[in-house]
């Protein structure tokens, strides 16, 4: 059914939103389902001009929370559409995945074609075969993550869904990626009381308040990331936890590790470090030369783990 659904996908519908000449379909193929979430369903696909494998993307209409208006463009477009193609037009970063293109296909929604690197595997994933990664591992993933974020913030973009699904590792290289803009917003300095990301990784003054801000929110998921990554799964599961803000180690974690955990988990979001104080954490200090030289020995290691692409 869900392969069927795909075809005439390929061969229906019409091109309305893009400076596109070509209809969508003349241009990629979509090829069977990857996987679906809250803001669509993700495919395969292949554009046709060289055979460079994409993904693709699929957004009804009826499931956007955000809109936002293209230079130039008379329709408004998903926020996404317009993070992604902000971020892109900067030059994109090696951190976060790149939106190739996008469609507005009637009866369809929109379309957004995706890179699609071959040998990723979702950090979730990474996580869940490993049960817990060595801190070295999990501190060469966090700087890149923490690196991406600081471009994404420079260029206006806060991406609000920060977790272990929304993270990619390529295989052979163990770089990482960002992805999943669906909840994603224009950055600014005034408080944010609206929330599409995930409860588990939102911080304590949502839960009480239904307001944070851009910076502390993003503080807060990387201080869950993190300890879900050396720990193997996330610090809270219910509201009470998140509002005590009081990890508990279950594994044997280094005391710089635990140090900077607790700091992005702080309870006042004042007292959160910024993304440049995470960066100059001693924990984070302290691994660079060693990550430098032991890089390629960890590359060897994993590089011939199963892999599930995107």
């Amino acid at each position: 059914m869900l392969e069927k659904r795909a075809a005439e996908f390929h061969l229906e519908g019409e091109v309305i939103g893009k400076d596109v000449k070509e209809p969508f379909c003349s241009q990629y193929h979509c090829g069977s389902l990857l996987g679906r979430g809250g803001f669509g369903s993700v495919f395969s696909g292949q554009r046709l001009s060289d055979g460079l494998q994409v993904a693709i993307k699929q957004i009804s209409s009826d499931r956007v929370q955000q809109w936002a208006r293209l230079p130039g463009k008379v329709s408004p477009v998903p926020m996404e559409i317009a993070l992604l193609q902000r971020l892109s037009e900067v030059g994109g970063h090696e951190g976060v995945i790149s939106m190739l293109d996008w469609f507005e296909v009637e009866g369809w929604g929109f379309l957004l074609v995706m890179e699609r690197p071959p040998h990723y595997q979702d950090l979730f994933d990474f996580i869940t075969e490993r049960e817990a990664l060595p801190e070295q591992l999990a501190l060469r993933f966090f700087r890149q993550i923490v690196e991406a974020l600081q471009f994404m913030h420079a260029h206006g973009v806060v991406h609000r869904d920060i977790k272990d699904e929304n993270i990619v590792v390529d295989m052979r290289t163990l770089d990482v990626k960002i992805i999943d803009f669906g909840s994603g917003a224009p950055l600014k300095e005034t408080p944010y009381n609206e929330f599409e990301g995930t409860r588990v990784y939102s911080p304590p003054e949502w839960v009480l308040s239904q307001s944070y801000e851009a910076v502390s929110l993003t503080v807060w998921s990387l201080g869950v990331l993190l300890f879900d990554m050396v720990c193997g799964d996330i610090p809270f599961e219910r509201d009470q936890e998140i509002i005590r803000a009081t990890p508990i180690f279950n594994r044997r974690v280094s005391k710089e590790c635990q140090s900077l955990i607790h700091w992005c988990l702080s309870y006042r979001p004042e007292e959160r470090p910024t993304l440049e104080e995470i960066l100059s954490h001693p924990w984070m200090k302290g691994g660079e030369v060693e990550d430098e030289e032991e890089g390629g020995d960890l590359q060897e290691k994993h590089s011939s783990l199963p892999t599930q692409s995107l």
